[in-house]
């Protein structure tokens, strides 16, 4: 048995709820190293809990756990703390209380033991060889905090809406080369700050990162330099990411919840690629490092599909996969057999990922009424690209790597929306590297008082603006002459939209939800933590904060 070590990445604070929080680690990249010759070399984390609402447990007191290191997932695990129990132990586990912070620490422990490779050793029977994992407390006292030390806030109890949230929304961090790989780790530091500051009565309770938390293909899919393409690059591009300074201080710092786009895998991924032999045994390459990475500490509510939900002080979010189920069956000149979230289902028995969000909306109006809607999606809803508007080719369209080449899968959601009055909808999505904010507009049937937006956040990082994210690529008025995109929805329903506030400065989006005022406020804010003041090239003076007013609930 070894020392106990800091973590090679992590920890990272993943899923939390009012009594729960998954927290996660990776072993030293020593360890990782040396399990590729010493197979039987076990990695356990083991977490000890060193404060809970601002004051300090006293030593002797300190809740101490142990929790597998699997070497399935490059030697990742998450402990969920406040429902699992200690390897082998019995009885209730460590019970965490409602909006309360706790501090935690966490470190590693490689084990060599006699057990058979091939065999899978039960917890129990690892446990048994075991010291008591209070021996840990006092060294993981002495360990430094930034590489070991987590804190988070519980959420609320379960159930009535809070009157407001906060939250922080990002996504594309492009990986740099040289000596700009600290250019793309810049923001997150002003990200980690933002955490602590109150505006509206409210502190940002998470972060969402909604896809290319890593760019296996830094350059392009069709250029081999710079393409991951094996196990070890696909590690490599974790852990120069999740491993950077500022980043990895605000994983530790709040609840993160991520979901992939194409750049976890290769630029523009649909599953037709699949069929290829080198492209499914890319896409295995890239989901195995995905799971280990980034799903294993987020919430697991559809077993082992990667699309998910949660709510945070009473309001409901849901995760959509819009990757790993994108179909381009690729009829000629037609959109009809697109799917973006899964083909239709053929059975009830067995509902699609749009089946699944559909009585998900229907079943959240239901419960809670009017309360906000968050969609994440990693494409952007609306706006659409110009390219993709008026009288596009299908060849254009499909182009666009957006929701506008997947036409049904749109109208089914949309109609969802309107046939059960479902209010408030809210689009959070990234991947264009030009932020902007936008409002629905239906027509028809009564659907007029509806309230939906749609709010884009990106890039972290994208040194590159004269090539991608122009504003003027994206439809900013549906209903403009110059670039038509009604969307009809029915025979007798239709959808317009209004985007605004574009910029394509490097920034992450602060939301920030009031029931009083029933209103949503997007701040926009640079990688220097200040508020974007300025649009386009010229930099002229501009208010990118928008104020977004809902329906009461």
């Amino acid at each position: 048995m070894s020392s106990l070590r800091a973590p090679g990445l992590g920890p990272i604070v993943g899923h939390t709820t009012d009594r729960s929080c998954r927290l996660w680690v990776q072993a030293p990249l020593g360890e990782l190293a040396k399990a590729e010759s010493e197979e039987d070399r076990r990695t356990l984390g083991v977490l000890v809990v060193m404060a809970r609402a601002g004051l300090e447990i006293p030593p002797a007191q300190r809740p101490v756990f142990y929790f597998r290191l699997r070497r399935e997932f490059e030697r990742t695990g998450t402990f969920v703390l406040g429902e699992e129990r200690s390897l082998g132990e019995r009885g209730e586990p460590y019970l965490l209380e409602p909006d309360t912070e706790y501090r935690v620490r966490i470190g590693t422990l490689a084990l060599d033991d006699n057990f058979d490779n091939d065999a899978r050793v039960a917890s129990d029977a690892l446990a048994d060889v075991l010291p008591t994992p209070q021996v840990w407390a006092a060294a993981l006292d002495r360990m430094p905090a930034d590489e070991c030390e987590a804190s988070f806030r519980t959420n609320p109890p379960a159930g009535a809406c809070a009157e407001g949230l906060a939250f922080l929304v990002g996504s594309c961090r492009y990986p740099g080369l040289l000596w700009k790989r600290k250019e793309s780790d810049q923001i997150f530091g002003p990200m980690t700050e933002e955490l602590q500051i109150e505006r509206g009565g409210q502190r940002p309770r998470l972060t969402l990162m909604v896809g290319d938390q890593i760019y296996a293909d830094t350059f392009n899919v069709m250029i081999p330099v710079g393409l991951a393409d094996t196990h070890a690059e696909f590690n490599d591009r974790y852990q120069r990411a999740f491993g950077s300074l500022n980043m990895r201080r605000l994983l530790r710092s709040a609840p993160n919840y991520m979901i992939l786009d194409d750049h976890e895998i290769e630029d523009n991924w649909c599953q037709s690629r699949i069929r290829s032999p080198n492209k499914k045994l890319l896409f295995n390459l890239a989901i195995g490092a995905y799971l280990s990475y980034q799903w294993s500490h987020g919430p697991r509510t559809y077993g082992l599909r990667l699309y998910y939900d949660f709510e945070t002080a009473g309001y409901p979010f849901f995760v959509l996969d819009t990757r790993t189920q994108r179909y381009i069956d690729d009829v000629p000149d037609s959109l009809a057999d697109n799917h973006l979230l899964g083909r239709p289902s053929l059975d009830p028995e067995e509902p699609s990922q749009l089946d699944i969000l559909c009585d998900w909306l229907v079943e959240q109006q239901h419960r809670r009424g009017n309360a906000p809607k968050f969609i994440v999606t990693a494409s952007v809803f609306v706006p659409n690209p110009v390219s993709s508007a008026g009288k596009a080719t299908v060849a254009a369209i499909e182009e666009s790597d957006s929701w506008p080449a997947f036409p049904t899968t749109r109208r089914r959601l949309l109609q969802t929306i309107v046939q059960h009055n479902i209010q408030n909808v809210v689009f959070l999505a990234g991947d264009v590297h030009c932020s902007q904010v936008a409002q629905l507009h239906f027509r028809g049937e009564g659907s007029e008082q509806l309230r939906a937006y749609s709010i884009v956040s990106s890039a972290f990082y994208w040194p590159f603006p004269f090539a991608d994210g122009d504003p003027a690529d994206y439809v900013h008025d549906s209903l403009d002459p110059r670039t038509p995109d009604t969307f009809k929805v029915s025979d007798t329903v239709t959808m317009d939209y209004r985007a605004w506030n574009f910029t394509q400065e490097d920034n992450f989006c602060r939301v920030t939800l009031g029931r009083t005022h029933h209103q949503l406020i997007v701040e926009v804010i640079g990688r220097d933590g200040k508020h974007i003041t300025t649009k386009g090239p010229r930099r002229l003076p501009a208010d990118l904060t928008s104020v977004l007013d809902l329906a009461p609930w």
